[in-house]
């Protein structure tokens, strides 16, 4: 459903990877459904933030015969089509930029968007939003425009169909705040992680009273890694727990180990704690906001 790419033509499995029809890079021939839905945990999207872009995955490039060139800004940024999603069959592998593929996060891939690149992706449908990060190439069927992970199309109710008619509007310096709050900080009506639930708003029992801020509804979290290395992530717990003195939680689902640090009380502790781990090589830690 998604071929990896090569930059070296002569090279098929790098780090970024390349797939063919004669590829024994997957153990599935053909994409599959995941055996169970998304709980409430992995249906978290990540804060947007502006980030510089990766390593790998940022090159000009050819699948399939045709030439694709990488945007050397996603600024400005807007276009409709069709969204497309994919899931078991690419799970744990590398992503395009060498990060791992988690479905039951909240990625996306996109043929020519800088790598990483937040989104808002629109269902024109249903007008249900999600956030995601752009870490991957693809779709590579040129009537498509995005293919994203399993949680993010389950969000967007276009699991059914399949695929589904979208806006995607890139999140960069100029727009920013439009997902998080004002040039003060302040959020603005509702918060990005809960654009695609209108239950999640509060509702008051007294029309008079006031409604509580959006930030006292979150309580920050930090996505540091996803592995199949489970020796590699106990050790992370273990190195992170020690040097930072915080809450460091490991999961495993889908023989992926997610390693997290949260709660943290506030936000500005969370943006030092973001800093602190870029700083140590942790590139692909990126924030994330849980309702209380």
């Amino acid at each position: 459903m998604k071929p990896y790419i090569s930059f070296i033509s002569a090279v098929c499995f790098t780090l970024i990877g390349c797939q063919s029809s004669q590829s024994s890079r997957y153990s599935q021939q053909h994409d599959s459904i995941p055996s169970r839905l998304p709980n409430q945990q992995e249906l978290i999207e990540p804060l947007p933030k502006v980030v510089a872009k990766s390593r790998g995955g940022n090159k000009d490039y050819q699948v399939f015969g045709i030439d694709y060139q990488v945007m050397t800004s996603a600024e400005g940024y807007t276009e409709s089509g069709i969204a497309s999603w994919y899931g078991e069959k690419f799970h744990g592998h590398l992503t395009s930029n060498g990060e791992v593929y988690d479905m039951y996060g909240f990625s996306a891939a996109h043929k020519a968007l800088p790598l990483p690149t937040y989104v808002q992706v629109t269902n024109l449908d249903n007008q249900r939003k999600v956030i995601v990060r752009v870490n991957d190439r693809g779709p590579f069927h040129q009537d498509r425009l995005i293919d994203l992970s399993y949680s993010a199309a389950y969000k967007l109710g276009m699991l059914d169909k399949g695929t589904a008619r979208v806006k995607v509007e890139a999140i960069t310096k100029t727009n920013l705040a439009k997902f998080i709050g004002d040039d003060n900080g302040e959020p603005q009506g509702t918060p990005a992680t809960l654009i695609s639930s209108a239950k999640t708003t509060p509702q008051l029992d007294n029309p008079g009273e006031k409604a509580p801020s959006a930030t006292a509804l979150f309580k920050p979290y930090i996505h540091v890694l996803v592995t199949r290395n489970k020796t590699l992530a106990d050790n992370t717990v273990k190195g992170l727990s020690f040097l930072l003195q915080v809450p460091v939680n490991l999961s495993e689902n889908n023989e992926l180990y997610r390693v997290q640090i949260g709660p943290i009380s506030q936000a500005k502790h969370a943006e030092q704690l973001l800093a602190s781990l870029h700083n140590q090589g942790y590139t692909e830690a990126y924030p994330l906001f849980a309702l209380k």
